[in-house]
């Protein structure tokens, strides 16, 4: 059998994560084959059940509104996408990127934002509820598919770049000793907190398109939608209107991808990061946008939050949501035989309200509303 170094991409930059250098994992084991560490992370990582549950969990839109719209998988699935693209250019460990954009979303709620926002409000005096958080206690102790322990006993590294993994809508938050809190995750670790902004702007633009909660007459008035609009229509000055969009979405990524590759590249350069070592020591983010770009990339996501996340449908569906979890919490925690025994059983060991919270955090959108109908509505059956 190849040793695990043979298998690993040959070109990778000297500041690269390799999976020969991980720090390795919290329990041994031994392997029936060479995959590398992070290969291995990765494919862990899609068999689990949290990996399926995010097909029936909202992104902006509930899953119930239309087969259409994206949902924490596929938006897991475009973040893997842009992450590799980055990768690629920039000669990083692509099996490390791919295994942290499929994993950031993990422990996430139902019900995006809102959720995570119920819940922790309702754990506020129970240690609260941060997704990266959760997602990292998804694959510690949460997922039980191996003999010997819980979790996926994945590699440090996926796991430091788990908690660290931040965006403007989380940051990290009580990072384990074992994990070096204070300082900067891997560069594939910094890609994804770019390629999830990246990914989001453009997938919700496309949604927002598609459901008639935004138009492209708005969008012009963005600098960075009208940049890439133009390019597209002056290569096809008869496209149809869907396919404009469709190129246009495109377009705009590929802008954002080039621009972050090219900045990164001289951040790197600039604090003379030839090694993982070297980024332990400089301890600075290097991955960025340019300030050109990354100017205009805050008035798009301003323009977003100002005209889809805010919008009075999207705004009615948050309402609803906060009301269905709540009323969960607040009945289990009042009648907690109403929880399946296995979750029961944990009570003792992990407390009455984690335990809720941990099944709450694991629901679908779909789950979570026909449990709310289970419960509360007298005709429904249990």
């Amino acid at each position: 059998m190849s040793s695990p170094v043979s298998t690993e991409r040959p070109d990778l930059a000297g500041f690269a994560a390799r999976s020969c250098r991980s720090l390795g994992r919290r329990y041994p084991e031994e392997f029936r084959d060479d995959r590398p560490a992070f290969e291995r992370d990765r494919d862990r990582i899609i068999h689990c059940a949290a990996f399926r549950r995010l097909e029936y969990k909202t992104q902006v839109f509930v899953n119930h509104e239309g087969d259409y719209y994206r949902t924490r998988l596929t938006h897991s699935l475009e973040v893997a996408q842009i992450g590799k693209a980055c990768a690629r250019r920039l000669r990083l460990n692509e099996e490390l990127t791919e295994a942290l954009a499929l994993a950031h979303d993990l422990g996430h709620t139902p019900f995006g934002h809102t959720g995570e926002e119920v819940l922790n409000r309702l754990m506020v005096e129970h240690g609260g509820f941060e997704h990266n958080r959760q997602s990292l206690r998804v694959v510690d102790e949460l997922e039980e598919r191996y003999p010997g322990f819980n979790g996926l006993n994945l590699s440090w590294e996926t796991r430091e770049g788990i908690i660290k993994h931040k965006s403007p809508y989380d940051t990290p938050a009580d990072i384990l000793a074992d994990l070096m809190p204070g300082t900067v995750p891997t560069i594939e670790a910094q890609i994804i907190n770019f390629a999830d902004e990246i990914a989001y702007n453009n997938h919700d633009i496309d949604d927002g398109l598609k459901s008639g909660l935004i138009t492209t007459r708005q969008l012009e008035e963005v600098e960075l939608w009208r940049e890439a609009h133009e390019g597209i229509t002056a290569r096809y000055p008869d496209i149809d209107p869907d396919r404009d969009r469709h190129q246009t979405i495109s377009a705009l990524i590929g802008l954002l991808i080039k621009d972050l590759c090219s900045a990164t590249l001289v951040n790197i350069e600039r604090f003379r990061i030839e090694s993982l070592e070297d980024l332990r020591r400089v301890n600075r983010q290097v991955v960025a946008f340019s300030p050109a770009v990354a100017e205009k990339n805050r008035k798009l996501k301003q323009f977003l939050m100002g005209n889809l996340y805010r919008h009075y449908k999207v705004e009615r569906m948050r309402v609803k949501a906060e009301r269905c979890l709540t009323q969960l919490f607040d009945t289990y925690l009042r009648h907690p035989t109403l929880l399946p025994g296995k979750h029961q059983r944990k009570m003792e060991e992990c407390g009455r309200e984690r335990v809720i919270c941990d099944y709450i955090a694991g629901m679908t959108d779909r789950f979570a509303l026909d449990e709310f109908k289970r419960l509360f509505e007298p005709y429904e059956r249990v």
